[in-house]
């Protein structure tokens, strides 16, 4: 059976099922017990009764005629019908109604509405059997004038009790069945959403509501979904990027090659220089788009191999390598710590990248390197006293292959820098952000948590 809802359903009426017909069980062998129990108080109640008779009726030796007769008056007497056995269980006298109440007190059948009590069977000192049945009588008023019975309720008896419990089995199989069918119902959503993504609707999300285990796998889906979409997207823009970018140096290599040959001994060496210019841009532009798609294909929330880094050597070691000047803490402000948990060679890049934007696009004043202890962890600033970046393009400057009207033609790049500094960050639990410089220029800074 390929139905969820249905297994689970009938799982639970089959365990309805069971329960029914165990409590039947136990109740009908309780009020079994409560029977015997009864019986065996009303025959301690009626041996006074044995004793008297069997000091009224004939010995044993009597003949049966005269032992009958006894009896007989005794019943009458009495008001009790009642039998009488010898020790070899052979019926000797029977009074009149006996087999008829004892039967009914038996098979639980009579008159309706009137209390029947089973026989009670007494042993006389002598050896003999004496039986007797008391006749059912109606039942006492209650309070209200309503007829009661003292009996066992009819509910616990027989069929009775086989229909109440019927009917509770009903009522709960037919109340559990809306309850199944809704918790089946969202996960069938939920499959149909995960199929309709699957086919191949990235922005198809599923119903979050409630607060139960389906609602938890809903939420982590449309989370996984997110993630896929924003990572195909990236990859896709990506690629659109990349081969764009990729024309260029292509058109001009493949130019400079064909002019390579035609051309007269002067002019060569200024195309090979064209031509190892090219080969570089490809190169940097394939290494920055491997490294991009290597940050995309990590978990969100992946940390970066954690490797003791020491940031102000290699701040300084990045700074000599552009001539950049280097601006540590006073003596009065926090320390920086003296090792910080990152992964060397992307932070190394990241401050590389910073350092490489600033000296392309800050004028002609040197990059500064700010090294500060922030809060929560440590802030690493390149500093530039170029034209700047608007107030609007400085969350646009972090996108993939983004690059400032005129910027490209004027100092070259091919966009993914600053878009790699953002993916370390974030790959580390940092962030980098762009912010006006006091005096004009742009400060870049990138805040890394200290473990």
């Amino acid at each position: 059976m390929k139905t969820l809802y249905l297994r689970i359903y009938l799982t639970v009426v089959a365990v309805l099922l069971l329960f029914a017909l165990v409590s039947g069980w136990v109740v009908q062998r309780n009020i079994e017990q409560e029977r015997e129990r009864f019986r065996a108080d009303a025959g301690q109640r009626m041996a006074p009764w044995a004793e008297l008779l069997q000091g009224a009726l004939p010995p044993p030796t009597a003949p049966d005629a005269e032992q009958a007769v006894a009896l007989l008056e005794w019943s009458e007497r009495l008001r009790l019908p009642m039998a009488l056995d010898d020790g070899a269980g052979r019926r000797i006298a029977t009074a009149p109604q006996f087999d008829r109440f004892a039967r009914e007190a038996v098979e639980e059948h009579g008159p309706p509405g009137m209390e029947r009590r089973a026989p009670v069977r007494l042993q006389l000192s002598d050896g003999r059997w004496l039986s007797i049945v008391r006749p059912p009588r109606p039942p006492r008023p209650g309070p209200g004038g309503e007829g009661r019975l003292l009996a066992e309720p009819p509910f616990l008896r027989g069929a009775g009790l086989v229909l109440v419990l019927g009917l509770l089995f009903i009522a709960v199989a037919a109340g559990a069945y809306p309850v199944v069918r809704r918790l089946t119902h969202r996960l069938e959503a939920l499959q149909r959403g995960v199929e309709t993504f699957g086919a191949g609707a990235l922005h198809h999300r599923v119903d979050e509501s409630g607060r139960d285990e389906v609602a938890a796998v809903a939420t982590s889906f449309n989370r996984a979904a997110a993630r896929v979409e924003a990572l195909l997207e990236a990859n896709r823009s990506l690629l659109a990027n990349a081969s764009h970018e990729l024309r260029s140096p292509l058109a001009r290599l493949k130019m400079a090659v064909a002019m390579l040959d035609e051309a007269v001994p002067e002019r060569r060496a200024p195309l090979k220089a064209e031509i190892e210019r090219n080969i570089r841009e490809l190169d940097a532009l394939v290494e920055e788009v491997l490294l991009a798609s290597r940050l995309d294909a990590r978990q969100p929330d992946a940390r970066a191999p954690a490797d003791a880094v020491d940031l102000l050597g290699l701040a300084a070691e990045e700074a000599v390598r552009v001539g950049a000047s280097l601006d540590l803490p006073g003596p009065t402000e926090p320390a920086l710590p003296a090792t910080l948990k990152a992964d060397e060679r992307l932070l190394r890049r990241a401050l590389r990248n910073l350092l490489e934007n600033a000296r392309r696009y800050g004028g002609d004043t040197a990059p500064e390197v700010r090294l500060r202890r922030g809060a929560g962890g440590v802030e690493l600033a390149v500093c530039d006293r170029g034209p700047g970046v608007p107030a609007a393009e400085r969350e646009r400057i972090f996108e993939p292959f983004y690059r400032l009207p005129g910027h490209a033609e004027q100092a070259g790049g091919v966009g993914l820098g600053l878009s790699l500094v953002r993916q370390i960050a974030r790959h580390h639990g940092g962030s980098v952000r762009c912010e006006a410089r006091e005096g004009g220029g742009s400060r870049f800074v990138l805040s890394l948590p200290v473990a």
